[in-house]
């Protein structure tokens, strides 16, 4: 029995992540064990939640991992804790593009039989609340809205006539924020700036939404609210133990276990204020197969961890850090050095602009024979991929459910042996299969997939 509880709104900007990052800090400044979670793909908030909670902000995405990964996932993150929050993603019936509800919080809230907490900016409105809170909150029966917060409250007579307005809505109002800049977080263009990008900045922001949400939240109702959570019915999900699907899509039953060796390959995983963007789960599925993880960092560290076999560069804004990564010719010509010598190395979005031969003008790795740039257009969305050919990744034909996120383009977009052949939304071959190097715009959850990080790790031997 996990008390929970997910934090949705009508669209987004209404304050989500301000409020369930000030509840975490609250509840866990209280002596409560708190399990943050984040519906969807972000990378940037559950860094914010971590810091909240002193746990791994985890991501909980129906498209990527499948909705019946959606509970183990859960359970596996929130083991051993007296509270879980839920931030939820854009608005709350909002999911995966021509999907219905698919990977909405919505779906996600019932998956997880929990209740939901609906965050309303309330700065341009009184009377009108009401109705927008009864238009959610009958939308769909299965989603139980448990309470309002109200956000950007302007005057005490502005929360007045928003009370009076919600009394007869059946909604209870569970918090008023007034505005409050000390607790903004700044943006830029793909979102917040990650906390290992403004660490101090960062804790002192975390620590003032906690005191907001304090002084103007009813801690004890919404605590009362999130043990009303009925049990739920799943095993928490393990590393190494999933589906495994062929290239049709289907799977079958399989445990992966960790092949015999002595002593265990070194797969070093890109880290630092460069490369911020990871899910927890890839760490501890590549330690269930057998490796051990070393993180390193591509703006200090001059070389690859002792005895590395194995390279995984995620996301990140390497844009942000074009010279910086650039000076550090040493790694540069480690890492070119590695993946020339056949090891495997998968790299996502940024770790793809890292291995190219220059970003924005500076000399990158040079692994691969194209050149990245910073572009006014926003690529955003999921993706079905299906593997071009064999990779370290995946063999040829594996499907994969994935997600792009950036403002960048590389050219061409595809080497001569491309990673994968996307479906949507428009049909094309991208990123490079070159060696033992996958490298690909495409981020992918490994928890929907276990066997990828078996298959990475079976080639570092």
């Amino acid at each position: 029995m996990v008390a929970r509880l997910v934090i949705a709104a009508p669209s987004s900007g209404a304050g989500k992540t301000t409020v369930a990052t000030g509840l975490m800090a609250a509840f866990a400044g209280r002596g409560l064990a708190v399990s943050p979670h984040k519906v969807g793909p972000d990378y940037i908030d559950p860094g914010y939640h971590a810091l909240a909670t002193g746990r791994p902000g985890r991501n909980l995405d129906a498209y990527m991992c499948g909705t019946g990964q959606i509970a183990p996932l859960f359970l596996h993150g929130a083991r051993g804790c007296d509270l879980a929050v839920v931030e939820g993603v854009m608005g709350l019936y909002d999911g995966a593009a021509d999907q219905g509800e698919l990977a909405s919080t919505a779906q996600v809230a019932k998956l997880l039989k929990a209740p939901v907490v609906l965050v309303v900016d309330a700065s341009s409105q009184s009377r009108s609340v009401a109705a927008l809170v009864h238009g959610f909150a009958s939308w769909d029966p299965e989603v139980r809205i448990g309470g309002v917060i109200l956000n950007k409250v302007a005057t005490d007579r502005h929360e007045h006539l928003l009370r009076e307005a919600l009394g007869e809505s059946g909604v209870p109002v569970l918090g008023v924020l007034r505005r409050a800049p000390a607790v903004a977080t700044p943006s830029r263009h793909l979102g917040l700036v990650p906390v290992a990008e403004r660490q101090a900045q960062a804790v002192e922001a975390v620590a003032a939404q906690a005191e907001q949400v304090r002084s103007g939240c009813d801690l004890e109702a919404l605590l009362a609210l999130a043990r009303s959570a009925p049990e739920l019915h799943a095993e928490p999900w393990a590393p190494g133990v999933g589906e495994r699907p062929h290239a049709g899509g289907s799977g079958v039953p399989t445990r992966s276990a960790p092949a015999e060796r002595s002593p265990a390959p070194r797969v070093a995983v890109a880290g630092g204020a460069a490369f911020t963007f990871s899910y927890a789960e890839h760490t501890e599925l590549l330690t269930a197969a057998g490796a051990e993880v070393v993180t390193f960092d591509p703006l200090r560290d001059e070389a690859l961890p002792e005895g590395t076999s194995g390279l995984v560069i995620g996301g990140g804004f390497p844009e942000m850090y074009g010279e910086q990564l650039s000076a550090n010719e040493p790694l540069r010509k480690a890492v070119a050095e590695l993946a020339a010598s056949g090891a495997p190395v998968a790299a996502e979005c940024a770790g793809l602009l890292y291995l190219a031969r220059s970003l924005d003008g500076n000399p990158m790795c040079g692994v691969l024979d194209a050149d990245a740039r910073m572009s006014e257009r926003l690529t955003l969305g999921y993706r079905d991929a299906v593997a071009v050919n064999d990779s370290v990744i995946a063999p040829a034909g594996a499907r994969m459910r994935g997600h792009e996120f950036h403002r960048t383009v590389i050219e061409p977009g595809a080497g001569a042996v491309a990673a994968w052949g996307l479906r949507q939304p428009e049909r094309r071959v991208e990123g490079f299969v070159q060696g033992g190097v996958h490298a690909s715009y495409v981020h992918t959850h490994w928890a929907g997939t276990p066997e990828v990080a078996a298959r990475f790790v079976e080639r570092c031997g």
